[in-house]
């Protein structure tokens, strides 16, 4: 794997252990919230504001490690943050605390996702960025099915007792930062030394290319369709399904996610990046219109393995694809931007599907996203030909 440099390595063992610690808390994080008094309401505001900031903050500090000509410290204090974030959430119960930690923890995010992603761009030649991508979110999602099986051994033999689960989510973060001072700065160029303001990246949009743009709305636009995947699981509970094997099926799908990932990422690479997205697309579609009618287990369990190929089509091709339309010395701010506005829009989208399933049901909800998702794909298919095919 020559694609795979040391930078790309080091950058996926540190999402596999910050994810790892991540979603060790994932699972248990809305029983924990009750547990010390926070309704379901109060659970849903706190994790709209931690996302909307997370959202925005990914364009902001996308747009300044461009103007910067830096990468690794944005990187180094993303992932520090959330690692301290984790056991300080368990340390004290007042809501302005749990508020702030919270918070804290999708900042970190903020901060590093436009650098680190900009990193992978930066190490990957434009015939291996799929492969490169692909390889990241395998390894980050390789993290997202050992942190929830290592919660449910924990859980096992110690009921519960969630707060202790959170001190021991601080040792796979740490790891996570650790290996971050393995990364060492390139020398770039340094855009300016004027002030960056906290929504100056919006201006990004007016100012790229059109071929960015193209890509940006239709990304948008899906990521309307895409809501949370809580509903996915919902869904499988509505079914009679038992917990566990809903945490289960949770575990299956980042299981396919990780596995397909990088094979799939390499495909791209030779069929094109645009190509793959739309595939992936359509696997999406053909989900949500399958789970809208799903009831018995084996064919959620077919929902969700095709979930798993979707996912390893699209999270890390579609931020290769971007990479591509945007000059290089922009590429975080392009890909913060994006980001920051996906996070803001699935805010929408979950809204949107909750609004949906309380009014008509969970079947009309599905086959609204998948109605859209197909728009989606007719948007790429009906602009392409005027673009161009694009790596």
């Amino acid at each position: 794997m020559k694609s795979i440099s040391r930078v790309v390595l080091i950058l996926s063992v540190v999402s596999l252990f910050t994810d790892m610690a991540s979603e060790m808390l994932y699972p248990i994080m809305p029983i924990y919230l009750q547990q010390i008094g926070f309704s379901v309401i109060w659970i849903g505001i706190l994790e709209g504001f931690a996302e909307a900031i997370a959202g925005l903050s990914k364009g902001y500090f996308g747009k300044l490690s461009d103007r910067s000509g830096k990468r690794v410290p944005f990187v180094q204090a993303g992932y520090a943050l959330s690692a301290i974030s984790k056991p300080l959430l368990a340390l004290f119960v007042q809501p302005l605390w749990v508020f702030t930690t919270r918070t804290l923890d999708r900042l970190g995010k903020g901060i590093r996702t436009g650098a680190r992603d900009a990193l992978l761009s930066d190490e990957a030649k434009e015939s291996d960025k799929g492969k490169v991508f692909g390889f990241h979110r395998a390894m980050d999602t390789m993290g997202a099915v050992l942190g929830p099986l290592l919660a449910l051994l924990y859980l096992h033999y110690f009921p519960e007792d969630y707060r202790t689960l959170f001190l021991i989510a601080l040792f796979p973060g740490l790891i996570a930062v650790w290996a971050t001072g393995k990364l060492k700065e390139a020398q770039r160029p340094v855009e300016g030394k004027d002030s960056v303001s906290f929504f100056s990246f919006l201006n990004y949009v007016k100012q790229s290319r059109p071929e960015y743009r193209r890509i940006l709305i239709g990304l948008l636009f899906f990521a309307l369709a895409n809501s949370s995947d809580v509903f996915l699981l919902l869904k499988a509970k509505e079914a009679g399904l038992s917990d566990i094997f809903v945490i289960g099926i949770y575990i299956f799908y980042n299981l396919i996610y990780a596995i397909f990932a990088f094979p799939l990422g390499s495909l791209a690479d030779r069929i094109g990046l645009e190509r793959m997205v739309i595939a992936g697309l359509l696997l999406f579609a053909m989900v949500y219109f399958l789970i809208s009618v799903a009831e018995g287990p084996k064919l959620l369990l077919v929902c969700f393995f095709l979930y798993g190929l979707y996912a390893a089509a699209t999270e890390g091709v579609s931020k290769a694809w971007l990479s591509t339309s945007c000059d290089k010395k922009e590429t975080a701010t392009a890909i913060g931007t994006f980001t920051a506005f996906q996070s803001l829009t699935a805010l929408v989208a979950s809204s949107l599907a909750g609004i949906i399933w309380f009014n008509l049901g969970a079947k009309y909800m599905f086959i609204f996203s998948a109605v859209l998702t197909l728009a989606v794909v007719i948007y790429f298919m009906s602009t392409r030909s005027h673009a161009g095919e694009n790596r």
